[in-house]
């Protein structure tokens, strides 16, 4: 059993589900005091380690592939993570961009392999292209999230807070402009 390394003040282990175009990759992951957030948009590293991981392949996602001490996964190849606690995104004034009033947006991401339904935070009005394109940050927290595998229905995770990859993004729409029939 391997063991685990030291946490120091700056750094804890949080547990998370990685979601590929093929895997789901359950595991843990050193973050800093930036979290996940901070993390997965730091622009000087394009991988990153999960330890003690799980694979599951997407067409199988009950079925354990694979077991691995440490794994490195390409962060631009990462559609989404899933964390069990809000706080594991990282602190509030980063995750939101700052200190400022946010509006509560209930929204429907998909890209090519997911969909992720829940609840984007946005500092005022929402503005598609500021969301998709402007900034350094690729990965954007959503909250009270849920994530389903768009050809597997029976692939589902429910998590308090999610990042998604805006660059794997196909398409973005507001719950409160749903037609309803």
């Amino acid at each position: 059993m391997p063991t685990e390394p030291p946490v120091s003040g700056t750094q804890r282990l949080i547990n998370a589900d990685f979601l590929t175009s093929s895997y789901r990759v359950v595991g843990k992951i050193m973050v800093p005091n930036t979290g996940l957030m901070g993390l997965m948009n730091d622009g000087t590293n394009s991988f990153m380690e999960i330890l003690d991981a799980k694979l599951a392949r997407l067409h199988m996602p009950t079925k354990l592939v694979d077991h691995f001490e440490v794994i490195r996964l390409v962060k631009s190849q990462v559609i989404a993570v899933c964390m069990a606690r809000r706080e594991d995104i990282g602190p509030q004034a980063l995750a939101r961009g700052g200190y400022v009033r946010l509006v509560e947006y209930p929204i429907r991401v998909a890209t090519q392999v997911y969909e992720l339904n829940g609840t984007l935070e946005w500092a005022g009005r929402f503005d598609f292209s500021t969301i998709m394109v402007e900034g350094t940050r690729e990965f954007v927290p959503l909250y009270s999230a849920v994530v389903t595998a768009i050809l597997i229905p029976a692939f589902k995770i429910e998590s308090e807070a999610a990042l998604f990859n805006r660059s794997q993004v196909d398409l973005l729409a507001l719950k409160t402009q749903k037609i309803e029939e």
